[in-house]
């Protein structure tokens, strides 16, 4: 080979030699650019963190609302004895109650007669009804809720102003009324819209809802 040949070969690798270089240099001090210390915390006991509870749970005191209610006459009061617990963890408010009513209508919705059935709510505070006798003893009897005729109670209403914090239990009194009224019966044969031989089925729902949302600090 002669001297002109080799002097060509080394000049066409001079300069990819010196580009492999250069890249190399490059790709180290790349890596030494974005080299960096770090450090972390962590707590070592873990944090528990758990959600409340509400649960409303209804028991007959006395007969309740397991015993049917017969024979009303006009004028006549029929109280039934129940007590609510708040079983779950969190504090309970707004206490309401629904009535599911269905039968006979005359029952149900006043029209311009006023003859149907109206309930009533008194809570005992402090103490516990005495189902036998209807006194409130050892408390103080509040209503919650005013004679309202069963159409009015086909959704929910408050009763004011009960509440039920978590493990507390709520002693109501729910009573029963067929208004006062007058009808006459000719030859045997009721009058049109009669009170008289009718039924209804009751169905009574209570609802309560979660204590306000809070946030605490410590």
């Amino acid at each position: 080979m002669t001297q002109h040949h080799a002097d060509r070969r080394r000049s066409a690798w001079r300069p990819l030699a010196f580009a492999a270089i250069g890249t190399a240099t490059l790709v180290a001090m790349g890596t030494g650019v974005w080299a960096t210390l770090s450090a972390t915390a962590t707590n070592t006991t873990p944090e528990q963190v758990t959600s409340g509870t509400l649960k409303l749970t209804m028991a007959n005191n006395g007969a309740g609302f397991a015993q049917n209610i017969t024979n009303l006459a006009p004028g006549d009061t029929v109280n039934r004895y129940v007590d609510l617990t708040n079983a779950g963890t969190l504090d309970g408010q707004a206490l309401t109650l629904q009535v599911a009513a269905a039968g006979s209508p005359q029952l149900v919705t006043d029209g311009a007669t006023s003859k149907a059935l109206r309930v009533s709510v008194w809570q005992c505070t402090g103490g516990t009804w005495n189902p036998n006798t209807g006194v409130c003893t050892g408390g103080s009897a509040t209503s919650v809720l005013a004679a309202t005729p069963l159409s009015g109670l086909g959704s929910a209403v408050p009763l004011v102003p009960c509440s039920i914090a978590s493990g507390g239990v709520t002693r109501l009194q729910v009573s029963v009324q067929l208004p006062d009224q007058t009808e006459t019966t000719v030859n045997g044969v009721a009058p049109a819209a009669t009170v008289q031989g009718q039924s209804v089925s009751l169905t009574y729902t209570f609802s309560e809802t979660q204590r306000t949302a809070a946030t605490t600090n410590s």
